[in-house]
C-alpha cells in the first residue's frame, strides 16, 4: 500500500501537484476530495474505482497518456499492493480450547479464591480444638511461600508500545529549485530527526522514481538515536541536457520495506542548465 501511494503522490506531482479538491471537481475525478486524499496517504487500501479516478484525471487528463495503457499499468500496481495487504493467514491466531493461549497479549485474570461454608466451619472447629497453633498453620502462606515473600507487593511496571517515527528537518545543500550545471556531480544532503522511542539501525533511503538525472538505488542512514538529527547525503549525476531532476526517496527497512506510509517522501528537486 505504501509503495502504491507513493506512486500516486508522484503522479500527482509530475501533473502539477493540484489539491485534492480540484481534482473532484474542476479535473472531473468521480470521487471524493477525501477519497482521493485517503488513497494517496497509503493507510488502508483504496478501492480500484477511487485508484483509477486518481490517475485517469492526471496522467490522462492532464498528462495526455494513452488510457488503455495507463490504465493496464496502474491496475498491476493496484493488484500487487491488494496481494501485499491480505494477512497471510486467518486461522493463524486461534487457539485450540483447552490450550494456554500464545503471544504478549495479557494473561486471564485469576478467579478469586472463595472459602465455602463447610470449610469455614471445619476451620472454626480446628482451631477450637488445636488453639492458637492451629490458627497459625490455617492461615500460613501457601505453596511453599516464606511469610516475607507473601507479604511482599508486587513491583509495578509501566509498558510503552515502541514507536517509529521521522521529522524532516530540511535541505542541508541544493534546496528545492536549485539550477546545476549538466553532466556535473553533486551531493544532496537532507537532515532528518529519529522523533519516535525506536533507534534507528538498518535503514535505508531508497530512490522509488527515475529522472534524467542519475542517482543510486539507495543509501545507507547511520544509526540513529531516539531525539537524534542524522544527515543524509546522496551523491547525484546531473543529466547531459536540460530538464527538471524531481527524484523521490523513501526510508525503508534493510529488506526494502518502506516505513512511514503516512508521510510524504523526500525529494531532490534541481533544474540541469
Amino acid at each position: 500500500m505504501a509503495l502504491l501511494a507513493h506512486r500516486l503522490w508522484e503522479l500527482k506531482e509530475r501533473a502539477g501537484d493540484p489539491s485534492f479538491a480540484e481534482m473532484s471537481s474542476r479535473l472531473g475525478a468521480a470521487a471524493s476530495k477525501s477519497s482521493l486524499a485517503a488513497a494517496a496517504r497509503g493507510q488502508t487500501l483504496p478501492s480500484w474505482e477511487t485508484t483509477w479516478e486518481f490517475v485517469r484525471v492526471l496522467a490522462v487528463g492532464r498528462l495526455g497518456r494513452d488510457e488503455r495503457e495507463t490504465e493496464r499499468e496502474w491496475r498491476a500496481y493496484w493488484e500487487q499492493a491488494r496481494s501485499e495487504s491480505q494477512p497471510i493467514s486467518s486461522t493463524a491466531e486461534s487457539v485450540p480450547a483447552g490450550n494456554e493461549p500464545v503471544g504478549n497479549g495479557p494473561a486471564p485474570a485469576a478467579r478469586p479464591f472463595r472459602v465455602g461454608r463447610p470449610v469455614i466451619l471445619s476451620m472454626v472447629s480446628a482451631v477450637l480444638a488445636g488453639g492458637a497453633g492451629a490458627l497459625v498453620t490455617l492461615f500460613s502462606p501457601f505453596d511453599g511461600e516464606s511469610a516475607g515473600e507473601r507479604a511482599a507487593p508486587h513491583e509495578s511496571s509501566t509498558w510503552a508500545e515502541p514507536r517509529d517515527d521521522s521529522v524532516f528537518e530540511g535541505d542541508v545543500t541544493y534546496p528545492d529549485g536549485s539550477t546545476v550545471r549538466r553532466k556535473t556531480h553533486f551531493t544532496k544532503v537532507w537532515r532528518i530527526r529519529n522523533a519516535g522511542t525506536v533507534p534507528w539501525e538498518g535503514r535505508y533511503l531508497t530512490r522509488i522514481n527515475d529522472t534524467p538525472c542519475r542517482a543510486p538505488e539507495r543509501v545507507a542512514i547511520e544509526s540513529t538515536a531516539p531525539g537524534q538529527a542524522v544527515d543524509i547525503a546522496v551523491r547525484v549525476r546531473a543529466a547531459a541536457a536540460p530538464a527538471r531532476c524531481k527524484i523521490f526517496w523513501k526510508m525503508t527497512s534493510e529488506d526494502g520495506t518502506p516505513l512511514f506510509a503516512g508521510k510524504k517522501p523526500i525529494f531532490l528537486d534541481v533544474s540541469v542548465e
